[in-house]
């Protein structure tokens, strides 16, 4: 079972959670700030992240930030509120998911499998692939630009690899939720806005006019065509 570092204030979530993914196989080490959670990254090497949006001092923002500095280790938040405009933000720093407390442990754990299978599976078919100056290794789970390794958190470079298996293809914000998050109820759309957005920032060579993915007004997202 995935090692899981959980950053959360409140000692009573922080208990419940411990104690719930303990007793389902997860090694789990859990801090109670942000300044704890950064120095826990060091030592306990964690596969993945469960990180409380609201924490005193250094709060669950910039924290994400600050792993996506140097590592796309998954990172799941936590929130009281899921209409929350910091939701949006830390979307927008690198999360991969959010999760809205107080959740069930099993929800938790399959929140935590959805996340990491994003991380394991390349998508369809096997192989290199070039689309333009990108290049996309779905057997190796990589994708570069111009010959430079890109640094993909799992959910950019699952949704990537999603969306160019089919070019041209329109998928719908709820599709992409299914397909690449694994939300098979109706999901938070801003999952996929946030995402594309950090896809773009790191692939494009202007976000605001993007070659590779492109809006749909109305509907969803395509890959391509280069213009």
């Amino acid at each position: 079972m995935p090692r899981v570092l959980l950053i959360e204030d409140d000692p009573s979530v922080r208990e419940g959670v411990e104690l719930g993914l303990r007793r389902r196989g997860h090694e789990v080490r859990a801090a109670e700030t942000g300044e704890a959670g950064l120095a826990a990254l060091k030592t306990f090497q964690p596969e993945l992240v469960l990180l409380d949006l609201m924490l005193p001092g250094i709060n669950g923002v910039q924290v994400c930030t600050r792993i996506r500095e140097t590592s796309q280790l998954p990172i799941i938040m936590l929130t009281a509120r899921g209409d929350d405009f910091d939701v949006v933000v830390g979307l927008e720093a690198g999360a991969d998911d959010y999760i809205v407390k107080p959740a069930r442990t099993e929800v938790i754990e399959a929140r935590i499998r959805a996340v990491l299978r994003r991380l394991a599976d390349p998508g369809v078919r096997p192989g290199l692939e070039f689309h333009g100056e990108l290049a996309l290794d779905r057997a190796g789970l990589t994708a570069a630009k111009s010959g430079e390794r890109l640094q993909l958190a799992p959910s950019e470079l699952k949704l990537l690899l999603h969306l160019a298996a089919s070019p041209e293809q329109v998928f719908s914000r709820q599709q992409l939720l299914e397909s690449v998050w694994e939300h098979s109820y109706h999901g938070d759309a801003r999952l996929v806005d946030a995402c594309v957005r950090r896809l773009r920032n790191k692939i494009e060579d202007a976000s605001g006019s993007p070659r590779y993915i492109q809006t749909v007004r109305g509907f969803g997202y395509r890959f391509g065509p280069l213009r």
